[in-house]
């Protein structure tokens, strides 16, 4: 079946819907071209400077560059994007919160083969998680055109409803073929991989990935943004980086102070603020 295209327009309750339903959905046009290309501009040299991938499933000739929030301001946007934070918020409900897990400028290379089909969620040591737990939400912003032949990201839709540890062959997934400045989003536990590219040009992708707060983070976000950097983002964006508590007793510091005191003192909140014991203890009953 083919992946369902929405208007940017779209509300997060009526994306979220198809999310449910088919663990994978594209918005067309959430930003504009200028913006996208934008993107690439700043990534520019930091891709120059990464070295291709060493294995088949970082790709033998694709480039992966990180560290998004401390190397381009116009990707800040796009991780922070109200239409998709809105939508993970609500794949994502089943935690007391979430944050974010990995930022990564993809340059899929001519010749570069198909990736294994797999789950995001696989990254938690592949643990078990049950079947319909989700335990990150992605998204998948075309920087350049996706296209079946320059290697679209390619997702098996409704697999998220599927047993773990499946094993499927690209040609059992669909391209996501989108236009630059759309999105796809997908479910943790949506089978999907980078296509082959089969064409002469590269194909630009940026990956922001969301998880629950309980869980360790894919990219290490308090090490790849430099203090200089951290002074000039705004309090939600720091939170959502996991200057949080993940749940009413994860993650403080200090007896029970607010994180974000570590690396921008003036927004401390008093203890446990955001998150009450009575909001903590309803859930675990």
């Amino acid at each position: 079946m083919a992946i369902e295209h929405l208007s940017a327009d779209t509300s997060a309750d009526d994306i979220h819907e198809i999310i449910q339903r088919d663990g994978c959905v594209i918005i067309d046009q959430l930003i504009d071209r200028d913006t996208a290309d934008h993107v690439a501009h700043e990534m520019a040299r930091h891709l120059d400077a990464t070295a291709k991938g060493t294995d088949e499933f970082s790709g033998f000739e694709t480039r992966r560059a990180g560290k998004i929030i401390a190397r381009s301001k116009t990707g800040r946007d796009l991780i922070s994007n109200p239409t998709v934070l809105g939508v993970a918020a609500k794949a994502l409900a089943h935690a007391t919160n979430f944050q974010l897990h990995v930022t990564e400028l993809t340059a899929v290379g001519p010749g570069s083969a198909p990736q294994v089909i797999h789950r995001d969620q696989w990254a938690f040591d592949l643990f078990p998680f049950p079947k319909g737990f989700d335990s990150t939400f992605a998204s998948m912003w075309a920087i350049s055109d996706f296209t079946e032949a320059n290697g679209a990201t390619r997702v098996v839709p409704r697999s998220h409803l599927m047993d773990d540890q499946l094993r499927f062959d690209p040609t059992d997934a669909e391209a996501a073929e989108m236009s630059a400045g759309s999105v796809l989003l997908y479910t943790g536990s949506a089978y999907h991989g980078a296509g082959g590219n089969q064409s002469d040009s590269v194909r630009f992708g940026l990956i922001s990935q969301y998880t629950l707060g309980w869980l360790r983070q894919e990219e290490n976000q308090y090490l790849s943004t430099p203090q200089e950097v951290l002074d000039t983002l705004d309090e939600p964006m720091l939170r959502l980086m996991g200057y949080q508590r993940g749940s009413y007793s994860l993650g403080f510091i200090d007896g029970g102070r607010d994180p974000i005191v570590a690396v921008r003192p003036e927004l401390e909140r008093e203890p446990h603020a955001e998150i009450s014991l009575d909001s903590f203890a309803k859930r675990a009953s």
